[in-house]
C-alpha cells in the first residue's frame, strides 16, 4: 500500500537467524539487519516481528518452577524480552534507526477496535520513522507454542497493516523439494503459485531453537495469498540477505499472490 510513497514490508525474524543456529543472539546478526534497512530507506519501510526473547533469557537465567513448561517460557519471555529490544535498540540507533516494540496477542485480532489501534499506532510510528518491532505478548498468551515461531503472527500482521511484501527469515535457503532434503544438494522451490502441491513437498519437523516449521510458514503464506501478499521464506543467516534476495543473489522460495 503507498501511504509514504514507500513499499512495507514485514520481516519476520525467527530464533535461528537471530542467533545464527547457536545458543545466543547474535548482535552481528541484528546489526545486519540494521544495516539493510538502512540502505533501503529510501523505497522502503520496515515493521518486524521478532522472536527471540526466550532465547535472550536462557543466556542470562535457568528458572526453577513447579509450574508447566508454558509458565517456564512465558516467564522467560518477560525476562529476555526488554534484553531483546534493548540489542536492537542499541544496534539500531548506531545506524541512525529509531526502534519501538509492540507487543500482540492472538486475541487482538479478533477484537475490531485492537486490530483498528493496531494499525493506527503502526502507521504513527513509521510515519515518524519508527521501526515497530512486534513480538507476542508471552506473558498473557497460553497458546502461543501452537502457532509456530511467529510466523502465524507475521501473517496476520502483515494482512492488518496491509504489507506489500512479507519476507520470513529462517535457516534453510527456502523451501526444499521432498527428494533433496536428505541429499548433499538441496533444491530449493524458487517459485510458487500451487500452495497445495508445496504442502505435498516439505519436510515435517520443527528448527533447533525456534518452534516453527516449514508447514507454518506455508500456513503463513496461505493466510497472506488470500489478501494477494507476496511471501518470501528467505536464509537469514548469511549477511546482506534481504538485499541478495531482492538482487536474486541466493536462492530463496517466492509464493506468488495470484490466486
Amino acid at each position: 500500500m503507498d501511504r509514504s510513497g514507500k513499499k512495507r514490508v514485514l520481516l519476520k525474524i525467527g530464533t535461528n537467524t537471530l542467533t545464527k543456529e547457536t545458543n545466543q543472539i547474535s548482535r552481528g546478526k541484528i546489526e545486519d539487519i540494521g544495516r539493510q534497512i538502512a540502505e533501503l530507506n529510501n523505497d522502503y519501510e520496515f515493521v518486524i516481528v521478532s522472536s527471540g526473547a526466550i532465547a535472550v533469557a536462557k543466556q542470562f537465567v535457568k528458572l526453577e518452577s513447579s509450574g508447566g513448561e508454558i509458565n517456564v517460557k512465558q516467564a522467560l519471555a518477560a525476562i529476555g524480552q526488554p534484553h531483546l529490544m534493548r540489542i536492537f535498540q542499541e544496534n539500531f540507533r548506531e545506524l541512525g534507526l529509531l526502534t519501538s516494540q509492540c507487543l500482540l496477542s492472538y486475541a487482538d485480532f479478533k477484537r475490531e477496535k485492537s486490530k483498528e489501534n493496531i494499525v493506527n499506532t503502526i502507521n504513527v510510528l513509521l510515519a515518524n520513522s519508527y521501526i515497530p518491532i512486534i513480538n507476542e505478548n508471552d506473558t498473557v498468551a497460553t497458546d502461543e507454542i501452537q502457532f509456530g515461531d511467529n510466523d502465524k503472527l507475521a501473517a496476520l500482521t502483515g494482512v492488518l497493516i496491509g504489507a506489500d511484501l512479507v519476507i520470513i527469515a529462517t535457516n534453510t535457503d527456502g523451501i526444499y523439494t521432498k527428494n533433496s532434503i536428505d541429499s548433499d544438494i538441496k533444491s530449493t522451490i524458487t517459485e510458487v503459485r500451487d500452495l497445495k502441491e508445496l504442502r505435498n513437498e516439505i519436510a515435517e519437523g520443527k528448527s533447533s531453537q525456534g518452534t516453527g516449521g516449514m508447514l507454518s510458514k506455508i500456513e503463513a503464506a496461505e493466510i497472506l495469498r488470500k489478501e494477494k501478499i507476496e511471501t518470501w521464506i528467505v536464509n537469514g543467516i548469511g549477511d546482506n540477505f534481504i538485499l541478495k534476495a531482492m538482487n536474486k543473489q541466493i536462492p530463496f522460495t517466492k509464493i506468488f499472490n495470484d490466486q
